[in-house]
């Protein structure tokens, strides 16, 4: 069994206000001893964010856990000595074979608006079924056609890693050219910032019946049932529509075949977003 959480944290802030990191592992302590931790809106010395370092502050209270950051923002920061970086976190407590991340296209929207660089960051973790690779990532908020273009990357990469599955006949045993294991065996997760069934959604599970194909996690473990809400169940200020579902996980490979099971901690407010559990039995 296989526990996974996935979790934008708002940088620690919570509906008071107050930026909390510790209150956001002891939420994520009470829920499970997780194997993987994947958490999205992460920042390092950013000035509204009392200019920590949260992944060293975050990794603090994880300390049986591996760290890896995936920095969708790297950039000059004026008047510190350090570069103001927002991404993706996954600490894992389980071997890490090798990790891998993605700079997700940003296309021109469709339409003017605000829009920032988004990224993916994925590790492939040895278990005792074998090699299994966790991807995170949060798709951008204000554009659709942005978020379509995230999504099909993501699924482009599943495509691509099923077609080097034959790569090891050719490789060397060591060196940088040496395979490494990389199954289609995957679990996706994050903030996608989508409703269940609209566009981006449906990019993702487009080709759901293949092989490689993406399925969402929520529909194989409870089948006919709603997706719950994951956002706005106690921010209503900063999403007026109320309770909602935006945050997923999605299953690739042998993992659609294992019994599954998604739960929503939906009574902690140390975040907008709600903490989400994948258990692969």
């Amino acid at each position: 069994m296989i526990q996974i959480l996935s979790w934008n944290i708002q940088c620690g802030f919570g509906i008071d206000g107050r930026m909390d990191l510790e209150r956001t592992a002891t939420v994520i302590k009470e829920m499970a001893d997780f194997e993987v931790i994947c958490l999205q809106e992460i920042s390092k010395f950013d000035e509204l964010a009392g200019c920590a370092d949260q992944v060293e502050k975050i990794s603090s209270y994880f300390p049986t856990h591996e760290v890896f950051f995936g920095a969708a923002i790297n950039r000059l920061n004026s008047g510190y000595s350090t570069r103001y970086q927002f991404g993706n976190l996954i600490l894992s407590r389980v071997p890490v074979i090798q990790s891998f991340h993605y700079q997700l296209p940003q296309p021109r929207p469709g339409s003017v608006c605000k829009h920032m660089p988004r990224q993916a960051l994925e590790i492939v973790i040895s278990t005792e079924n074998g090699p299994l690779r966790v991807t995170t990532t949060h798709l951008e908020y204000h554009s659709e056609s942005q978020r379509i273009e995230q999504a099909r990357k993501l699924t482009d990469i599943q495509f691509e890693v099923y077609s080097n599955l034959d790569y090891s006949s050719h490789a060397p045993e060591s060196g940088p050219y040496a395979a490494v294991e990389r199954p289609i065996d995957s679990i996706l997760c994050g903030d996608f910032n989508s409703a269940p069934r609209d566009n981006v959604f449906e990019t993702i599970v487009a080709s759901k019946n293949r092989e490689w194909g993406y399925q969402d996690a929520w529909g194989l473990a409870h089948e006919n049932q709603l997706h719950p809400a994951t956002c706005g169940i106690f921010d209503h200020k900063q999403w007026p529509e109320g309770p909602h579902c935006r945050d997923y996980f999605f299953v690739a490979g042998s993992i659609t075949t294992r019994k599954l099971n998604v739960f929503v901690q939906s009574e902690t407010d140390a975040s907008d977003h709600q903490p989400i559990m994948l258990t692969v039995s």
